[in-house]
Parts: structure tokens; sequence; C-alpha cells
């Protein structure tokens, strides 16, 4: 996360070329190959560029390559529209500040939304730190109280993982989304602490961060395993506002799934609490 060298960079290059099967790009395997991936010599021919000049690049010693390189590795690397804007990113001219812990604010209009939507509804920041949540969300899942991290649940609450029927696309998506929302902003107080904490705890997390996946906010559909209702598949929308991110499920109209949901709305009413819903500060 805080590479000293700050060569972002070079080890983009290195984590994606070591995903890229020599067959993919037409060159034979061999059977002596000692290297996951392609060799950077592959790299260097398939994109056109010296051997010489691509060591450079994964080595920090150039950190500025055209337009015209940057889509050329691109091919070779086989990277999509959200990874070739990543790793276009990674080569922009910054001024490196020293950056500081902030307050998030939760806008107003928002906390209203979340008292008066009728689906479980939370609000996180970037680094999936949980702000404020409402009633519904907090009786589909405790873990989606304010004060929670959804990453850090998701890798080693053993409840988080038996909630969802599908943990491992769900570890993976969180992760690369978790990137994709820091972009080149690596020196966040409250990332760094984050990757910290999971690089220690999670061998999972340890192996999906060095891949350096990168995948936006979208809406997706989840089935997951409530413990009284038992499985419901639920539409899932992330919405950015205001520097924060509104998050809803809900449930296909007339389904099976809905009723569920009414049911879970009519136990959260006998339990929720004059407080309305709940919030939490967060540093980000």
């Amino acid at each position: 996360m805080n590479d000293p060298d700050e060569n972002r960079l070079g080890r983009y290059l290195a984590a994606r070329r070591a995903l890229v099967t020599p067959e993919q790009v037409g060159l034979p395997a061999g059977p002596n190959r000692r290297v996951p991936g392609l060799r950077r010599e592959e790299v260097a021919l398939l994109a056109g560029i010296s051997a010489d000049y691509y060591l450079r690049l994964e080595r920090g010693r150039d950190r500025n390559p055209s337009a015209q390189v940057l889509d050329s590795l691109a091919r070779v690397l086989t990277l999509d529209d959200v990874e070739r804007a990543y790793l276009a990113d990674l080569t922009a001219s910054r001024p490196r500040t020293r950056s500081r812990p902030s307050l998030v604010r939760i806008p107003p209009r928002l906390r209203h939304l979340l008292a008066a939507v009728e689906v479980p509804a939370f609000i996180e920041s970037r680094t999936l730190d949980v702000l404020a949540a409402n009633s519904l969300a907090t009786a589909l899942s405790p873990r989606l109280a304010a004060g929670q991290n959804r990453l850090r649940s998701l890798l080693v609450d053993p409840e988080e993982r038996a909630f969802q029927q599908d943990w491992e696309r769900a570890v993976v998506e969180m992760v690369a989304a978790f990137r994709h929302a820091l972009g080149s902003d690596v020196d966040d107080p409250r990332a760094v602490e984050l990757v910290g904490q999971l690089s220690l705890a999670s061998a999972r997390f340890r192996e999906l961060w060095a891949r350096q996946d990168v995948r936006p906010l979208a809406g997706t559909t989840v089935t997951v395993q409530h413990p009284e209702l038992g499985s419901l598949r639920l539409n899932r929308d992330k919405l950015p506002v205001g520097g924060v991110i509104l998050v809803l499920y809900y449930a296909d109209e007339g389904s099976a799934d809905a009723q569920k949901l009414r049911l879970l709305a009519s136990l959260a009413r006998t339990s929720r609490t004059e407080t309305g819903p709940q919030e939490a500060s967060a540093m980000a």
C-alpha cells in the first residue's frame, strides 16, 4: 500500500503480467517456464518496446511512458477499460502531500432519506466503513451497523461468511472495488490502517491485494442467508452522494423475497428504538 519508492506503476505492471498466460497472447508456454504469467521481455516484445525500457518502467526508473506505450501495454496485459484508466492514472503527475485524516460528513438530506426509505439501506465511506444504517439494514445483518467495516467483516467474521451465499465472489469484488475507490490516493490514513490490519488477518486479502484488480461501484444481485428468513435474493445498488455512498438492498416486486423483506420490516419495527438510524463518525 505505502510503497516506499512510490513505484506504483511498476508494481501494477508486474502484478498484471503475472496474470496473463503465454497462451492468451499466442506464445508457447514451454516446459521450463519458471515465472507465472509473462516474462518481462515477452511483454516488451509484444508491446513493441525494448526490453530495457520495459525493465525501467517496472523498476520505477521511468514513470512517464507515452500514451502510445500505455495503450500497447494495456493491450498485451489484456486490460479492460476500467483497468486502462487506472493504469493511466498511475502515471499522472500530481504533487505529493502528506494526507491527514478528515471527518466524513453525511449530507443532511441523506440522513432523512435513510430514515424514510422502506428497504435495507446504509451509508458507507470509500474505505467501506459503515457510517449510518437504518433499522431494516441492521435487521438484515448486524454487520451493517454503524461503526462496522464491510471489508473487514467479509474477510474475518465467520457469521458474514455464512451470510454470503457466494463468499468468494463477494470478496473478489469488494477488494477490487476498494482499490478502485482509492485510485492513486494510496496515502489515505484510514486506507493504510485498514490494509495493514487485513494483511495481517487474512491470507486471502493478501493474495487479492497483490493482484491489483480494480472494479468500479456497480449494481448487482446477491443471495444471502438470513438466520431467520432463510435465503434472500436481493438487488444491491451503490449510489455515490456527496462524498459518501448510499447502499440499498431491495427485492424484485411481487417475489417471495419481497414478502420476506416485508416480514423483516415488521420485525425491525418491533425492535426499533427512539433514536432512529444509527450513525457513527469515521475517519477517511
